[in-house]
């Protein structure tokens, strides 16, 4: 048995916009920072000797730069939890007042 459909997707209104999901400013920014970071990382392959404290060592600059980037999107994502767990409890105490 054939059924008719009334032109309705299962995605909903998604369908009427006549396009498949779009990517937000944020998403582009993000791309286009792991598109440079990517470069740096080709065109840096230099050794550099690090010194912090009283350690010293030897690294490729390219995983320097890793390891940075990823220590700064960790520290990012965990101001980004705190200040939504801030939120939360803000909005927690709103409710009980």
């Amino acid at each position: 048995m054939v059924q008719q459909h009334s032109g309705a997707t299962a995605g909903g209104a998604g369908g009427a916009r006549g396009g498949g999901a779009r990517l937000g400013a944020g998403a582009i920014a993000s791309l286009v920072g792991v598109g440079l970071l990517v470069i740096f990382m080709i065109q840096n392959t230099e050794r550099i000797t690090l010194t912090f404290l009283f350690w010293s060592f030897t690294w490729p600059l390219w995983l320097f730069t890793v390891v940075t980037a990823l220590v700064g999107a960790l520290i990012w994502f965990g101001v980004g939890v705190m200040r939504r767990h801030r939120r939360r409890a803000d909005r927690r105490a709103e409710r009980r007042d």
